[in-house]
């Protein structure tokens, strides 16, 4: 007994062999086909034209799904053929109701509703020239009726079937869009995080990697006259070194978070109270900072804390690296109802002007590019440039309401 393995791949061969299948079916027909030409009772010049049009009917059904609307043209010339030959309706013009079907699936609409017109006409054709009965015209047009129903009912299958499979077919296509559109969000997204990280290592680095320079150049200089300055220089490198470590940790354990045996209990995101520590940092590396807060702190969003202790960070950083000798600089962090108001200014030199135009580019690609895109995130405006009097000044203002 055939088990339903053997019954699958037989139907998988029959899948991937489809004129193979149609030919065996036309094969069959023509046969039946030839058995009725043999059989029927015709003159001979009927006779004689019904072989080529049963061969030709046969012909339509094996290559059906190779060029429908040929087959169409086919089958319709076919059926010319025996209206003039007086070759009387039989089993082969079964071909033209499985034409009619296929055109319906497979071809273009307008193709479809030619055959759907060609199919009812052909029943009335068929009657007017070979009628059916002598007893009145309401008998012929009531058997054309009957016989036209089929033709109707395989073009109303084979269309059906076809909207079916363009149903499934915009199903697909809306299924591969959709995971396009998430492949691109989920690189848009890995583009982002990156970006955020850049900013991040780049305030990171930047600030302390130049407190360790100067501390260093300190220490230098007064090892042999103080050693105990020297010291306090070399401490305060190493607990700057240990904090930036500890934040590049943070930062690049982002990228290893769900690795096995990883552990994710990183430094805690900066915020506005460690603004206190980080001046206090700068004091020792030996730039003087006034800093003020103005206004009743309160709990604000963390987006806002971290861009705000980033901002401040990046601002005198840039004061250490562009403000020349003997320069001060001041911080004011302001509280409002709806926002947290920051400026950052300095009477050094100031700035190069590539700096503060065309988008803050500082020739490392951040600087007061990530001060505005942190900014921008958090829908602040940040304002940058020399300071009337000489020096250089940063203004920023944070709303405290989350941007949709």
């Amino acid at each position: 007994m055939p088990t339903l393995g053997d019954v699958q791949r037989l139907y998988e061969f029959l899948r991937r062999h489809p004129t193979g299948v149609d030919t065996f079916w036309a094969v069959l027909l023509v046969g039946f086909g030839s058995l009725w030409v043999v059989e029927a009772e015709m003159g001979r010049g009927s006779r004689f034209a019904a072989v080529p049009i049963v061969l030709a009917l046969g012909t339509t059904v094996a290559l059906r799904r190779r060029g429908p609307e040929k087959m169409l043209a086919l089958a319709i010339l076919c059926g010319v053929a025996q209206l003039a030959a007086d070759v009387k309706p039989n089993l082969a013009d079964f071909a033209m109701l499985v034409i009619v079907y296929t055109v319906a699936v497979a071809s273009s609409r307008r193709a479809s509703r030619f055959a759907l017109g060609v199919a009812i006409s052909a029943a009335p054709l068929a009657t007017l020239r070979w009628p059916q009965s002598h007893q009145g015209w309401w008998d012929d047009l009531v058997s054309a009726v009957f016989v036209s129903i089929p033709f109707v009912l395989a073009w109303v299958l084979g269309d059906s079937i076809r909207t079916r499979r363009a149903y499934y077919a915009q199903l697909e296509e809306r299924a591969a869009r959709l995971e396009r559109e998430r492949e691109a969000q989920s690189k848009v997204a890995v583009a982002a995080e990156r970006a955020r990280i850049a900013r991040e290592l780049h305030d990171v680095v930047a600030h302390n990697v130049s407190v360790m320079v100067v501390q260093a150049d300190g220490a230098a200089y007064v090892m042999d006259a103080s050693p105990e300055q020297a010291r306090q220089a070399l401490e305060t490198i190493s607990g700057t070194g240990r904090q930036a470590l500890a934040e590049m940790r943070r930062l690049l354990g982002v990228l290893r978070t769900g690795e096995p045996g990883e552990e994710n209990d990183y430094v805690p995101q900066p915020d506005v109270e460690q603004i206190d520590e980080l001046v206090e940092q700068v004091r020792g590396a030996g730039l003087p900072v006034d800093f003020k807060v103005v206004g009743s702190p309160r709990q604000l969003p963390s987006g806002v804390e971290l861009t705000a202790y980033r901002i401040v960070q990046e601002a005198l950083t840039n004061t250490r690296k562009h403000g020349g000798p003997d320069v001060g600089a001041s911080v004011r962090l302001t509280y409002f109802d709806d926002g947290l108001g920051l400026l950052v200014e300095d009477d050094g030199r100031g700035a190069q002007r590539e700096m503060y135009q065309d988008g803050g580019a500082d020739g490392s690609g951040h600087g007061l590019i990530g001060m505005r895109e942190r900014v921008g995130m958090v829908g602040g405006t940040l304002d940058a440039g020399p300071r009337p009097g000489g020096g250089f000044r940063i203004s920023a203002l944070l709303p405290l309401k989350p941007v949709r």
